[in-house]
């Protein structure tokens, strides 16, 4: 009996560190870091939308939080910032100017066509990732 309990005592030890670890796991990674891990994967010639980035980084209604998040990207960053749209299939304005120009050469350069209102079939070359983050 006493065997019994030594063992269920230990195997609730072990599950509490699991626990713990996967806590400490998932804290780790700060809202920013999860957004650009999404942003990361997005591939060239795709868009995702701001809102699709936010929830594919377990952030649903955090749309603008993506916008901040990318923002904040420091200049010699690597992250393909360019694929992240608007839900019109626009590029939205930037508080730089000539970034909304600069957004739409790099979507162009990776094959992805704006109409003369500046917009693009956006289902069309809507990234659709197989899972979330």
């Amino acid at each position: 009996m006493k065997k019994r309990i030594q063992d269920a005592k230990k195997r609730i030890q072990d599950v509490k560190k699991r626990i713990q670890d996967a806590k400490k796991r998932d804290l780790n990674l700060s809202n920013y870091d999860r957004i650009y891990a999404v942003v990361k994967r997005i591939p060239k010639g795709r868009v995702a939308t701001y809102g699709q980035v936010a929830s594919l980084a377990g952030l649903p209604g955090h749309a603008r939080q993506v916008g901040y998040a990318l923002h904040a990207l420091p200049e010699n960053h690597r992250l393909p910032w360019h694929r992240v749209v608007n839900a019109k299939g626009e590029v939205s304005p930037r508080a730089y100017p000539f970034a909304e120009d600069m957004q739409r050469a790099f979507l162009e350069a990776e094959g992805i066509p704006f109409d003369e209102r500046n917009r693009f079939p956006l289902e069309e070359y809507r990234w659709r990732p197989r899972k979330a983050l």
